[in-house]
């Protein structure tokens, strides 16, 4: 397991590092960061399975972390004194809170529950951060209506109208949101809570309908599990 402590008291920091290698009986690859800058630097070229953070860093706000990388796979474990801050960080979808200060057996529990969802491969986001004019935006996965790939970038479709780009292929926004998503076509990964209708059309192609009236190409291979989908509802 790739763990990142995120914590600017380095007494701290080696203290979660020595006891997160005890915990996992030394399986665990650790990197210890101080602040954010150095994080975010990190995490745009490293993977990891698990972050564990401070929501104070030399003053900064650990949130912003949260925020910028929210599309992303990891998971994460709040090591903070905080506490006023635990909802905000609980609605970007973190394993667990501890308060500081805490025991080992604190820890160890966060730890459980952070394997646990790691060999499931589960992570329900709530958000995700997209670049617009210059700075980050936090969407809300439940405004989103579909994504359509588009090269290397996703389209966002909302249902307020607007369209973002995001970063991430439509595969890699399929394997995050499989909880809630369903790609129907190479092109499209559709909100489940959006379908209204199966069409068919001449040359026995197929459309799926959302709520807003908009209809898009449904896959030959896709047909089957969206059929499936729409009568199970």
């Amino acid at each position: 397991m790739k763990i990142l402590i995120v914590e600017d008291e380095i007494l701290i920091a080696r203290r979660i590092g020595r006891m997160c290698s005890t915990i996992l009986a030394g399986l665990a690859e650790i990197t210890l960061i101080g602040d954010l800058a150095d994080a975010n630097a990190y995490l745009e070229t490293n993977k990891i399975d698990l972050m564990i953070l401070d929501l104070n860093l030399n003053g900064e706000d650990g949130l912003q972390i949260l925020q910028r990388f929210a599309a992303e796979s990891f998971h994460t474990i709040i090591v903070s004194a905080q506490r006023d801050k635990a909802i905000d960080a609980f609605d970007f979808g973190v394993v667990d809170f501890v308060s500081k200060p805490f025991e080992k057996e604190r820890l160890a529990l966060a730890l459980d529950r952070a394997r646990a969802r790691i060999t499931m491969g589960t992570r329900q986001l709530k958000f995700l951060s997209v670049k617009f004019k210059g700075t980050l935006k936090i969407v809300p996965i439940a405004d989103v209506v579909f994504f359509k790939g588009s090269d290397i970038y996703s389209e966002i479709h909302l249902e307020s109208g607007e369209l973002f780009l995001h970063d991430k292929s439509l595969e890699q926004l399929s394997q995050l949101l499989s909880h809630s998503f369903l790609r129907i076509h190479k092109s499209y990964l559709v909100s489940q809570s959006q379908f209204e209708a199966l069409l068919r059309k001449a040359g026995g192609r197929h459309f799926l309908r959302l709520k807003n009236g908009t209809e898009l190409p449904v896959g030959r291979t896709r047909y089957p599990e969206l059929k499936e989908k729409l009568n199970w509802k």
